[in-house]
């Protein structure tokens, strides 16, 4: 029996006892049976993040129990992935600017809506043979749409803002193609250009690049999510745009933090809080700095990186013609993430509430948004013990889910079915287990 598990039991009977509280009382408070929390108590049932942190609430420990609490095992042992630098490995031994030169992009794209994409030296291409390469060079591309623009910038500055909106509306694997291939594009005709417009066109490459990493990341391939966030990085600096090279960090800090490495993502969230970087990308710093803090159990940490964000993004000034670094289909992104920050303390009423609020001030068409936040509200209700609530919430959510088909989502939908599963005997949880269980079983690109 692992020793952590069994400390954390000794000391949540110890504290139980303390405060002269039954295993039903207990139970009703964090919603668990009494059997399960017999079992956790005895070390024979290994507590979950979340469990550790209700009780830990419910006692009044201050973060001392859930400090016992076993840790999530970081993803740091799959292929591909190198610890020493937060990020993927290659098959090449270099990838600086010069060698990128040389890269040639392959996408596979499958009929069932899969996609993986690789880059390659242009050597191992032809060592390949050329028939097996996908040439993404796409040429000029025409603007259809009634966007004003005027300039070949103002014409893929509007075309990024639309697949923005698409990426809203549907899964990374319909996403994803485009944008490479726009990357691909602005850096050819960037190429061709002059001085003044080659800046332009490179650094709104690295916009795509990054947007880009986010749709990989939500497809579920955190390798490829790094890869694009570091080409981003160097398209942006080859602009002269210093400044994506902080917000690297931010993003580094959330894959981490969802692989289950913490340590790593409060680190990197820590170095891009304390760089010189503009006000926002410090305040999306503190706001994931605050989402660490919450799932490593810190609740005035938590609380104060989220005062720290808000007080750093209210000073932002947003330049109309620049694409938004960031989520930016939240009113308050601050309150959201507060919402999400109490449950992982252990406080999924409060939480629920919050989430109740800010979800209602969501625009209707950003699917994935919605879709996003309001499996967390459903999970917030559930582990608050409203289960015909929770699975109201998840009910209204079923169609935009499989839609958006995103990775994250479904790691939290698989959080919100463990939760359910405590109440088979349910009405609610048995009408929604199928439609729950074959979304979840399904989800993936």
């Amino acid at each position: 029996m692992p020793e952590q598990p069994y400390e954390f039991g000794r000391e949540l009977r110890r504290r139980r006892l303390a405060a002269e509280w039954s295993l039903e009382r207990l139970g009703q408070s964090v919603h668990y049976s009494k059997a399960q929390l017999s079992k956790v108590e005895r070390g024979l049932k290994r507590p979950t993040p979340e469990l550790s942190r209700l009780c830990d609430t419910a006692l009044g420990a201050g973060g001392a129990l859930a400090a016992l609490a076993p840790d999530r095992p970081a993803m740091t042992g799959r292929p591909g992935y190198d610890p020493r630098h937060d990020g993927p490995r290659h098959d090449d031994a270099h990838h600086d600017n010069a060698h990128r030169d040389d890269e040639v992009w392959l996408m596979r794209l499958g009929k069932d809506g899969t996609g993986s994409f690789r880059p390659m030296n242009r050597r191992r291409v032809l060592t390949a043979g050329a028939v097996s390469v996908l040439a993404m060079g796409v040429g000029g591309v025409q603007i259809t749409t009634d966007t004003g623009a005027t300039t070949l910038v103002d014409a893929h500055r509007a075309m990024f803002d639309q697949f923005r909106r698409l990426g809203q509306l549907s899964g990374p694997g319909g996403v994803l193609p485009p944008l490479i291939a726009q990357t691909h594009s602005l850096e050819q005709q960037a190429a061709r250009s002059g001085p003044a417009t080659r800046r332009e066109l490179l650094v709104l490459a690295s916009r795509y690049a990054e947007y880009a990493g986010w749709m990989a990341q939500e497809s579920g391939n955190d390798d490829s999510a790094l890869w694009w966030t570091a080409r981003a990085v160097d398209l942006a600096t080859a602009g002269g745009d210093n400044e994506l090279a902080v917000y690297a960090l931010v993003r580094r800090s959330l894959v981490s933090l969802f692989r289950g490495d913490t340590a790593t993502a409060i680190r990197l969230a820590d170095h891009a809080l304390t760089s010189a970087a503009p006000p926002r990308i410090r305040g999306l710093a503190a706001q994931h700095l605050a989402q660490s803090h919450a799932v490593a159990g810190d609740h005035d940490a938590c609380m104060r990186s989220l005062d720290r964000s808000r007080d750093l993004l209210a000073l932002d000034a947003a330049d109309p013609s620049s694409p938004v670094i960031g989520a930016s289909h939240l009113p308050d992104v601050v309150s959201m993430f507060t919402g999400w920050c109490l449950y992982e303390l252990g406080h999924p009423r409060r939480a629920a509430e919050t989430l109740d609020r800010e979800t209602a001030r969501l625009p209707a068409d950003a699917l994935r948004t919605r879709s996003r936040y309001g499996v967390r509200r459903a999970l917030a209700h559930a582990a608050a013990g409203e289960i015909e609530q929770a699975c109201a919430v998840t009910r209204g959510l079923l169609d935009a889910v499989d839609l958006v088909r995103s990775a994250t989502i479904t790691a939290d939908l698989r959080r919100l079915a463990r939760v359910l599963g405590r109440y088979p005997r349910n009405a609610a949880v048995r009408g929604l287990a199928p439609e729950l269980s074959s979304l979840v079983t399904h989800s993936s690109l």
